[in-house]
């Protein structure tokens, strides 16, 4: 399995990449190539591409980890710089529409219409159960919250504002033989519920544990508890996770967590 970090908050030290707040990264594994996430902005996205080397048109899937502008922005601009039609992998929650309340009320939801995206030629396959849509690629489906989750915002239901669930947070499940990697976009759904989920799904221990962890502004209580019953061996950490909460798991799991940034390649 090779990853390469393609949308980060954090620009890296390659020359010519672009940071900025979002997530995307292309997995490559038994011969087939998934896009997961597409950041927030399609320009940025196509930049980074074009820097990296990697071809729109050879994509064979996008795997869209939840409903959040950061994560959905650039995809109609992916769509676009492709000819053929792609799958896009998903849970039937995305097209939900969201709003934050701070520092203003404003959308934070999948920015285009299903139609519009299908018309540019997404195949969207929607499903809440785990499933497997590529030899050795598993969509995690709806993750448990056996524990503390991180899910933020609202859903406007009926003209009323809710809390927002995000049931729809899936992660990406790599099989790895002698164990899995798990690619998550914010970690809405907690990475301990994540961990274990992926675990339970594959019936194989994480060996590593790459993406958003979404604990900034996290309660100390809650980040000692990540250090004290995370079961992957190892964590690749960026966009949501938070510079002081990412150093405050480093002091505790040391060389078993390291950042992500644009260009970043992890190989397994």
């Amino acid at each position: 399995m090779r990853l390469t970090v393609i949308y980060e908050n954090h620009a890296g030290f390659v020359k010519g990449l672009l940071g900025g707040h979002g997530f995307s990264a292309l997995v490559e594994h038994r011969g087939r190539r998934v896009l997961i996430d597409t950041g927030t902005d399609g320009e940025v996205l196509l930049s980074n591409m074009r820097e990296l080397e990697i071809d729109p048109g050879e994509i064979d899937f996008v795997f869209i980890t939840h409903g959040h502008y950061d994560h959905t922005g650039g995809l109609k601009a992916f769509l676009n710089a492709r000819e053929e039609p792609v799958p896009v992998i998903a849970h039937p929650g995305i097209f939900r529409r969201r709003v934050a309340l701070k520092p203003r009320r404003r959308d934070i939801g999948i920015p285009f219409d299903r139609g519009e995206l299908e018309g540019l030629g997404a195949g969207f396959i929607l499903k809440e159960e785990p499933f497997e849509f590529a030899p050795g690629l598993w969509s995690s489906g709806e993750i448990p919250r056996r524990t503390w989750d991180r899910a933020v915002g609202y859903v406007e239901e009926n003209g009323r504002l809710i809390r927002d669930p995000i049931p729809d947070d899936i992660a990406l499940i790599i099989d790895l033989e002698d164990g899995v990697a798990v690619v998550t976009g914010c970690g809405h759904s907690g990475v301990l519920n994540i961990a274990w989920h992926a675990e339970d799904v594959l019936g194989k221990p994480v060996r590593a544990l790459i993406g958003g962890l979404h604990l900034r502004d996290a309660k100390k209580e809650l980040l000692n508890e990540v250090v004290e019953r995370i079961d992957a061996e190892r964590l690749y950490a960026g966009h949501c996770t938070g510079l002081d909460e990412y150093a405050f798991l480093k002091a505790g799991l040391g060389g078993r967590i390291e950042p992500l940034h644009v260009g970043r390649v992890i190989e397994l």
